[in-house]
């Protein structure tokens, strides 16, 4: 899909969360070819940049161009068992409220409870230790839509 992106994020292979469009967008004759494909707290990867620039009052610089992002992989420990490269399954996020280096890999960005995902890479078991004790793998996630 192609949105409009800040001149100095538009780099083939950036990430970004995007957190819903600035007030100026309401009123913007490209909020939706900008803003308008894009899903709240969705984490998207840039794919391809365009070559043609506007400009647009919010971003540093004052000019966007055109990419093509899709969503994004999101690496994630789980303590789910069954699961293996090529396999779907529905997010649920754990039981935790604990304040850990890992929180960011369980609780990851772009992620919401229910999703479903497919698993492209189990990196198989994580070797430090929950605090919770649960026994967690690492995977890459892709969607499916």
């Amino acid at each position: 899909m192609i949105t409009l992106i800040g001149k100095d994020l538009a780099k083939k292979g950036q990430e970004f969360v995007f957190l819903g469009p600035a007030e100026e967008c309401e009123s913007c004759r490209f909020k939706s070819s900008c803003v308008g494909n894009l899903e709240k707290n969705r984490k998207y990867e840039v794919i391809d940049v365009k070559d043609n620039e506007q400009k647009c009052p919010i971003h540093s610089g004052e000019t966007v161009i055109p990419v093509e992002v899709d969503r994004a992989k999101i690496d994630l420990l789980t303590e789910s068992k069954s699961i293996f490269e090529g396999s779907t399954f529905t997010y649920n996020a754990p039981d935790c409220d604990e304040t850990c280096d890992f929180h960011d890999l369980c609780f990851p960005d772009g992620l919401e409870e229910n999703d479903k995902c497919i698993v492209l890479k189990n990196d198989g078991k994580h070797t430090e230790e929950c605090k919770k004790g649960y026994r967690l793998n690492k995977l890459t996630l892709g969607f499916v839509i």
